[in-house]
């Protein structure tokens, strides 16, 4: 009897810890798949995309600067890469740059620029990937987003920010960067970033980002309409400044062909898509 009593302990404790892995793996999990819904919503929605960009620099004083440009992405056959195309029209100092982004999964990114006053097409490092993209409040790496492998995450609550249920994640770099830690706020129903907070390496909030007008854009096809991000903003909490970036139109499967993402049209991007 002593022995079968015995037994019966040993089955329960091992039943009692196979609960508690259980219970921890899910949260782990999950933490990363909503990301990398999120990920998919915000980044990667449709086959392709175009938008015609209004890009406020604004200082702690209201002192604004406006960028207007051109944005083409092109998701690839399977999903998983992704290639950006940027052409800036205004104002003077950047009309004709150009940006190009090919996009990879846990690897690093290949990113060009072309500067038009220089005539130089540069490659980014990846080593600047954190840092300003031209003068705003994102870095290169905002652009096409962060790769979710890069980072470890961890499924913090369930909390509503305004009307929406959000998800609120918690992801710490696994390399030591401008900040170590972000904590986004992921609507349960659309699967886009509402909110995220960025904390440097004091653990002091750093920058914000912020969905300011979410819209149902029309696919023109079966799939229906994408909820799209149609403004949002990136704040620097300790100096004030702030980016505001406003989809001034934006349409998906456009029909963009992976020839237009590469080095030859950094110079002289087609006319049909940028003008």
């Amino acid at each position: 009897m002593k022995a079968q009593t015995t037994i019966l302990l040993a089955l329960s404790l091992v039943a009692s810890y196979s609960s508690a892995q259980v219970a921890v793996s899910p949260d782990a999990i999950n933490a990363a798949a909503i990301l990398g819904k999120s990920q998919q919503a915000f980044y990667a929605a449709g086959n392709d995309m175009k938008a015609e960009v209004a890009m406020e620099l604004i200082t702690s004083d209201g002192k604004q600067r406006t960028r207007a440009l051109t944005m083409l992405r092109l998701n690839m056959p399977g999903g998983a890469e992704q290639k950006y195309f940027l052409y800036f029209k205004e104002p003077s100092d950047v009309r004709r740059m150009t940006f190009l982004v090919w996009k990879y999964p846990e690897k690093e990114d290949d990113r060009w620029i072309y500067i038009p006053a220089l005539d130089l097409v540069r490659r980014v490092a990846a080593r600047d990937k954190r840092s300003s993209f031209v003068g705003s409040d994102s870095t290169y790496e905002d652009i096409s987003g962060r790769d979710i492998s890069a980072d470890t995450h961890k499924f913090v609550r369930e909390e509503k920010l305004g009307d929406n249920d959000c998800y609120v994640i918690e992801s710490r770099p696994k390399e030591t960067l401008d900040y170590v830690r972000r904590i986004a706020w992921i609507d349960q129903s659309t699967y886009l970033p509402l909110k995220e907070e960025y904390y440097d390496l004091q653990n002091e909030l750093a920058r914000t980002f912020t969905a300011d007008k979410i819209e149902n854009v029309a696919t023109g096809g079966a799939s229906g309409a994408i909820p799209t991000i149609l403004k949002r903003t990136m704040r620097n909490v300790k100096s004030g400044h702030r980016s505001e970036v406003t989809f001034k139109s934006a349409s998906y499967n456009v029909g963009l062909t992976e020839d237009l993402f590469t080095e030859r049209y950094l110079r002289r991007p087609p006319s049909k898509w940028v003008d």
